[in-house]
């Protein structure tokens, strides 16, 4: 459970500039519903060494102070906040809507090229309908010749208000919408609700349910960085390679399907443990034999300098820009973030030594660092997965859990993308209240722009790539 303390509007600054001094992180912050109507500013925080997270509780009756200057990761959140909870902050260096449509002065603002003019420089709007099977966004770039001078993302013009579908439904229903939030992380929002409510209910999850957790967590893992390396080398025009990574991903969805009855994992975590058991028999074996071709495909990518050429030094995200903007993940850890849910604040069984988790991490921040580190995490998931197996316990996989009337807590994940939090409010009649998502590819699409400027037209599929995004994660 998250350590909870009230805070006065006039002492936020003070504190984020305390928690920044102390080594500490801000992580998100979002609009709450109190009893009387009112509503609250939640700041979750996390500082080096504890385990659990900190909540401030923040009264939002007037005007709040912007920190995002403090903690810039927090301009998407105020803004976010801003457009859905009516709740203003002063002081806000990004005075623009994030998710209502914007106002035709906030779309000049948004669009100006700062400090360049002149004809050589030229504007291209691109999408929000792109080739092939990809998500709607538009993006404005300003370029001359091959340059990108400036870089303008428009993410939210499909937004999905996931969150509001969650309010006045049961605990139950809530875990059918958390699956499908975004369907290649299915998993890990499970998860990541189902222990939300486990910690508003104070239940303790059955360690034969801990075990099996891990097993379809890293499953996940390994289909979304496999097909994330074949759509790696797509853009880098490796045709064949692209295939290769399609296909291995295939074959771990259709091991997961004989493991779970589904090829994206779901219907297996419940508040509480597990719906049903998983079907481990054949597992190992079917992964086993797998091992073998994925090191082949990941040696051929390597041998592949036409392939590294066009990784190396693309999209670099200095280490103290990834720290500020809030990037997570596989994106982080490329850049020397050494972060990870599942060793810093440990879930499921994942505090168990023997199943060997290994965190990896770069140095240079650029697409083929990204990539590195999500090989380094394919060959781990295998391992973990294979010592999960061994290490379930027997038992029961299921508990009861039933949040109190009122009650709220927080739920996290690491998941393929990086950080995932569920935080759950309780309302008075049992049904939910409140759901807030903190998702990886919100925190991570704030980054991206920051490796775009001034980098070179050919390099940005490979660039963005590289980044793994969702839209629907982000328009969540």
């Amino acid at each position: 459970m998250p350590s909870r303390r009230g805070m006065d509007p006039s002492s936020i600054e003070a504190a984020a500039g305390a928690l920044r001094a102390a080594g500490g992180r801000m992580i998100m912050v979002y609009a709450a519903p109190e009893a009387d109507g009112r509503q609250t500013l939640r700041y979750v925080s996390s500082r080096p060494g504890i385990a659990g997270f900190e909540v401030w509780s923040v009264p939002a009756g007037g005007t709040v102070p912007s920190i995002a200057t403090i903690w810039p990761l927090l301009g998407w959140y105020e803004r976010e906040t801003a457009d859905h909870r009516g709740i203003a902050f002063s002081g806000q260096p990004e005075p623009f809507s994030l998710i209502a449509p914007l106002r035709a002065d906030e779309e000049a603002d948004l669009r100006r090229l700062p400090g360049l003019s002149g004809d050589a420089v030229q504007v291209l709007p691109f999408g929000p309908v792109r080739a092939g099977v990809v998500e709607s966004a538009e993006f404005s770039f300003f370029y001359v010749g091959e340059a990108i001078l400036h870089y303008v993302p428009h993410l939210f013009l499909k937004h999905r208000g996931m969150e509001d579908r969650f309010v006045d439904q049961t605990p139950e229903t809530g875990l059918v919408l958390a699956e499908r939030v975004s369907g290649v992380g299915s998993v890990a929002h499970a998860l990541a609700y189902a222990q939300a409510m486990e910690a508003a209910a104070q239940v303790a999850v059955p360690g034969r349910a801990r075990y099996q957790r891990v097993i379809v967590a890293e499953l996940e893992r390994l289909y979304n960085h496999l097909h994330y390396l074949g759509h790696l080398a797509d853009t880098t025009t490796l045709k064949v390679a692209h295939a290769e990574g399609a296909l291995l991903a295939e074959r771990v969805k259709q091991i997961g399907a004989r493991v779970t009855g589904s090829r994206f994992l779901r219907g297996v975590i419940a508040p509480g443990g597990l719906r049903r058991e998983l079907r481990v028999e054949g597992l190992a074996g079917a992964l086993d034999a797998l091992r073998a071709p994925i090191r082949r495909y990941i040696a051929r990518l390597d041998a592949s300098e036409s392939h590294f050429d066009r990784l190396a030094t693309t999209g670099v995200l200095p280490r103290e820009v990834a720290f500020d903007q809030g990037a997570t993940g596989p994106v982080a850890r490329a850049s020397g973030l050494d972060r990870d849910l599942r060793r810093d604040h440990a879930y499921a069984a994942y505090d168990d030594p023997d199943l060997a988790l290994a965190v990896a991490t770069g140095t240079d921040g650029d697409a083929h660092a990204r990539a590195r580190v999500r090989i380094a995490e394919i060959e781990n998931a295998l391992l973990m997965i294979e010592r999960a197996i061994a290490l379930t316990p027997g038992g029961a996989i299921r508990v009861a859990c039933a949040p109190a009337a009122g009650a709220e807590a927080m739920g996290w994940a690491e998941s393929p993308r990086g950080t995932l939090i569920y935080a759950v409010h309780v309302g008075p009649d049992g049904r939910l209240a409140r759901v807030k998502i903190k998702s990886p590819s919100f925190s991570n699409w704030r980054v991206f722009p920051y490796t775009v400027h001034g980098t070179n037209m050919m390099d940005y599929a490979i660039n963005e790539a590289s980044f793994g995004l969702t839209i629907a994660g982000c328009a969540r």
